[in-house]
């Protein structure tokens, strides 16, 4: 019933079991696997840990564990495993205080509450891709360690649907104390436009008031003072005020200004909280200056673009705040300059499609596709190396490769991205017109579809199978740009946080950066990720969802297979199928089969 794990090959195969079984990731257990051969005892992301920390420590060459699956299917749990193994093996012994392997694994939590929410697949979805490079020294302790995101979902904090929860860290705040909440002025969750959207405030078996207690916790352990963990949800309580800030038509044609009593008193809040000034932080919602040659001329905003205002205003700042928690972990953390050696973790979002495709899963296909390819070229190779190795003919096995659709992709240029920049810096584009210049471009593309009934909708035939993006929201996502006005409100707060999270710009860098393409940076993130596991020893772990319902001691045979499909797993078994996948020594030969003839084990031949 409990038995989650197997191999094909060395590749993990971890089924999520839905249920706590803490027997399996015990002190126990893991002086169980330190240091037995692979494949010696039961499969288990121990061993695979430990496989990568033997190669490392006796051939001097860096590791990297690649842990994949959908949404739900247990990537976060195994990582951690991952990581608390190599801390265990990497650890001083008995040591007190703020240990490098400490704070590596108490960076969790902290990104945890800001990175994870509840989905519809997983009530701790990671909202976020996260490569974690473990530094060592010669004698296999951990020395030093740098944490990577990729593509934090900043949409998520203005916008939810229905079953699903913003960031952990904004319920964790209305659980916290009563004199907290008095100071930063909160109520119910269901109170907050920004978490009321959906009706679901609590998860099953959570204590909310215990996990913020843990996550102030471990902040304490990485480093983050107190002052800094005050002025850090004093703004998360200003985001979910701001969120209630709603706006009616103005005295003046196409104006707006706060609807009522209620909007003004969650502006002043906000003020307060960003300790900004009241009306700067109304003004910077309301209106916008246009900057000619002789004046500067004030144009106001009406209340659905004062809306739009009011979020980008909220994404810009929680988007911020999550960069500088990575940026204080790494530095609290610390990098060893004299390490030779790394194991890397990457825990990174599966292949998705929905009903709704938009940017994000747009660049979330695009990851596994880069990963699928570096998957199959090191199952590929390894293959290769083995048969060459034995002197046997290998020349017949095909390899599916998905480069024309990277380059469908990402060629630079003629590529979607490519195209979707080009987009965004022209003044009069809007999505349909991108849409009809991928229509035309890609009109004989054989992995580009244009549905039917559709006049923005654009089809890609993945590796896993076929995903309808619409392109509505990619111009405005693909833009990564400060308002000014939100700029200079942020960048004068009296809060010292606050505003270093708005550094001012000279007058030159704020033109250059006008339009800064979220897809492009994504895209050279990518190829840097990828460039560093292309210099290390990869394992890989395939984590499975076995239901929907997210239950344990069910499984659905189909959406397995499909599953399996989407790691990979079928094409890896595929290639190894299609040679000799039965593999023994001669000693174990000889021992398996030597009853047969008895003749040669004697040596009378």
């Amino acid at each position: 019933m409990n038995e989650i794990y197997t191999y094909t090959g060395s590749i993990l195969i971890a089924v999520n079991p839905f249920r706590r079984l803490p027997h399996l990731y015990d002190i126990q257990m893991m002086e169980q696997y330190k240091g037995a051969d692979f494949g010696e005892l039961s499969p288990h992301p121990f061993a695979v840990a430990d496989v990568a920390y033997r190669l490392m420590l006796n051939e001097g060459i860096s590791q990297s564990i690649l842990v994949s699956g959908e949404s739900g299917a247990g990537k976060t749990e195994s990582t951690k495993m991952i990581m608390r193994y190599l801390a265990y093996m990497g650890g001083k012994a008995a040591s007190e205080g703020r240990t490098v392997e400490k704070q590596v694994l108490q960076s969790n939590p902290v990104l945890e509450a800001f990175g994870n929410a509840k989905t519809v697949r997983n009530n701790n979805s990671s909202r976020f891709g996260k490569f974690v490079e473990i530094q060592f020294d010669q004698k296999g302790r951990i020395s030093g360690a740098a944490v990577r995101t990729y593509l934090l979902e900043r949409s998520r904090v203005c916008q939810i649907s229905e079953s699903e929860r913003n960031y952990h860290c904004f319920y964790m705040i209305c659980a916290g104390s009563p004199e907290e909440r008095e100071k930063y002025k909160l109520g119910d969750p269901s109170t907050f436009h920004y978490l009321n959207q959906s009706n679901c405030y609590k998860i099953d078996g959570l204590d909310e008031s215990k996990e913020y207690l843990e996550t102030r916790k471990a902040m304490d352990i990485i480093g983050i003072s107190s002052e800094e963990q005050e002025a850090i949800f004093r703004i998360v309580a200003a985001i979910l005020h701001l969120g209630n800030v709603e706006f009616a038509e103005g005295d003046d044609v196409d104006s707006s200004k706060p609807k009522n009593e209620k909007s003004m008193f969650h502006l002043r809040t906000a003020a307060e909280l960003f300790m900004c000034d009241e009306k700067a932080l109304e003004d910077s919602l309301c209106k916008r200056i246009i900057v000619t040659r002789d004046e500067n001329i004030v144009k106001t905003l009406d209340a659905e673009a004062a809306k739009g205002s009011r979020d980008a205003l909220a994404k810009t700042v929680y988007s911020r705040l999550f960069d500088w928690l990575v940026t204080k972990i790494n530095n609290s953390i610390g990098q060893d300059p004299t390490s030779k050696c790394l194991i890397g973790v990457l825990d990174i979002y599966g292949f998705e499609s929905f009903k709704t495709n938009s940017f994000e899963q747009f660049c979330i296909n695009l990851t596994n596709e880069k990963l699928q390819q570096h998957f199959n070229q090191h199952v590929f190779k390894m293959e290769q190396e083995e048969y060459t190795k034995e002197e046997i003919d290998w020349s017949y096995i095909e390899f599916v490769d998905n480069q024309d659709i990277l380059d469908l992709i990402d060629k630079k240029p003629g590529g979607i991205i490519a195209l979707l920049d080009e987009a965004c810096m022209l003044p009069r584009s809007t999505h349909e017109t991108f849409a009809q210049k991928l229509y035309q471009t890609f009109k004989n593309h054989k992995r580009f579809v244009k549905p039917k009934l559709s006049r923005s909708d654009f089809t890609i035939c993945h590796y896993a199978g076929d995903v309808t993006y619409q392109t509505e929201l990619f111009l405005d996502k693909n833009k990564d740009y400060v308002i000014a006005e939100h700029q200079a409100l942020l960048g004068a707060s009296g809060c010292s946080f606050v505003s270093g999270l708005f550094p001012l710009l000279s007058d030159d860098s704020s033109k250059s950066s006008k339009f800064s393409s979220i897809g492009s940076r994504f895209k050279q993130q990518l190829q840097s990720l990828l460039e560093t596991l292309s210099s290390t020893e990869p394992h890989y772990i395939r984590c499975v969802k076995p239901n929907s319902l997210l239950k344990p001691a069910i499984f659905e045979n189909q959406n397995v297979l499909q599953q399996l499909r989407c790691g990979g797993v079928m094409e890896a078994i595929r290639i190894s199928c299609a040679g000799y996948p039965t593999r023994r020594t001669f000693l174990e030969f000889i021992d398996r089969f030597g009853i047969l003839a008895p003749d040669v084990l004697t040596g009378r031949f």
